[in-house]
């Protein structure tokens, strides 16, 4: 009977805090009574209250920090961009003149990482680059681009030093498909050394995956300092879901 009296209980007090947690009566950050309190509150064990707040924190509800409490998690923000960015029109677009620095490019099969950053099965030979774009002299944005070889064969060919390697991929290799996530970031010493800025000052994070059809092209991450660049995408309704 106690058993059966618990199960029912601990499934209450998940769907109470749930529904203060989704209509937003406990907002982001806001502390979970603690365990004991609940305790209190509903009459039950420690053990009742862990299996009410167990999947809360598993399904990403909440988070549960030892020594402080559970909290109401902040949820990621998912950005969703429309387009792929081309730097240098984007600089002059803002009226400002456009630098590049292209600051290594080589050839070689990739590592285990970058197998894994392009999400193919083996080592490819890739295009591995980095470069540097200014806006106005100063630095705008870090690229680091890994470009499959096997899918664009034509990229072991250029001078990268003359040609901004996403303006010439844009303008060479058709893409079908693209995957964007963008992130805040501290970054390393060598990044924030090559933007010009304090270490782990806080910069906005692009990468980047094309493909075409089945062909993994490309993949890219662009550092841009924090106060250097944002982010903007225009929507429409779908036919189907402007009545909604």
């Amino acid at each position: 009977m106690t058993d059966l009296k618990d199960a029912t209980l601990h499934k209450r007090i998940r769907a109470d805090i749930s529904k203060r947690i989704l209509t937003g009566a406990w907002p982001p950050g806001h502390r979970i009574p603690f365990e004991h309190e609940l305790m209190t509150e509903y009459g039950c064990s420690r053990m009742t209250v862990n299996k009410a707040l167990g999947p809360l924190a598993e399904s990403g509800l909440i988070v549960r920090r030892r020594g402080a409490g559970s909290f109401v998690s902040r949820p990621r923000i998912h950005s969703v961009v429309l387009d792929i960015p081309d730097i240098p029109a984007e600089v002059t677009a803002r009226g400002e003149p456009y630098g590049y620095d292209l600051l290594s490019q080589k050839s070689r099969i990739s590592s285990r990482r970058e197998i894994e950053e392009l999400g193919l099965a083996s080592p490819v030979e890739v295009l591995a680059l980095r470069c540097l774009h200014r806006a106005s002299g100063r630095p705008f944005a870090l690229e680091e681009r890994l470009i499959n070889l096997e899918a664009a064969p034509e990229a072991a060919g250029v001078d990268f030093a003359l040609t901004a390697p996403g303006s010439w991929l844009l303008g060479h290799v058709p893409w079908t498909e693209a995957e964007h996530r963008i992130s805040a970031a501290n970054v390393p010493k060598a990044t924030s050394a090559a933007l010009g800025i304090e270490p782990m000052a806080a910069c906005l994070v692009l990468e980047r995956q094309t493909w075409r059809g089945a062909d993994r092209i490309t993949h890219v991450r662009l550092t841009f300092p924090g106060e250097a660049y944002d982010l903007v995408a225009r929507f429409a309704p779908q036919p189907h879901s402007a009545r909604g």
